[in-house]
């Protein structure tokens, strides 16, 4: 059965970069080219049903030495959920003092996805 869909990925796991071909029918993957190794055919199948990435953004710090201070999600999210989070932390002000590790917003927009603070923000 010919695939109706082919995702072409390069592999960020490894220094390789290798440029992996996946092939679906009807949303199930049928055949996997390119990898070299197991973490790489792994990537590529989370890549093809559920991207997942680390969003790093900053969100203003009130009454702080810095104006904003740099955050992360706690673990990774869906891809496609990157924008509605950050739209939603753009509305965030915190209060100075801010510590790194300081947990500024927790299970953010109902993802079990933590918002950290990742550099202080000290008090003036």
């Amino acid at each position: 059965m010919s695939p109706d869909r082919i995702d072409e990925i390069i592999c960020i796991i490894c220094p390789r970069g290798c440029q992996i071909k996946v092939y679906s029918v009807n949303g199930k993957i049928t055949r996997i080219e390119g990898y070299s190794c197991p973490r790489g055919k792994e990537y590529a199948i989370k890549e093809v049903k559920m991207p997942m990435r680390t969003l790093m953004t900053i969100v203003k710090c009130r009454g702080g030495d810095l104006p904003v201070v740099s955050v992360k999600t706690s673990k990774p999210i869906p891809k496609n959920k990157l924008i509605e989070v950050s739209k939603y932390l753009a509305n965030i002000v915190v209060e100075a003092p801010v510590e790194i590790g300081d947990i500024i917003v927790r299970n953010v927009l109902g993802l079990n996805v933590d918002i950290v603070a990742t550099r202080p923000c000290r008090k003036i």
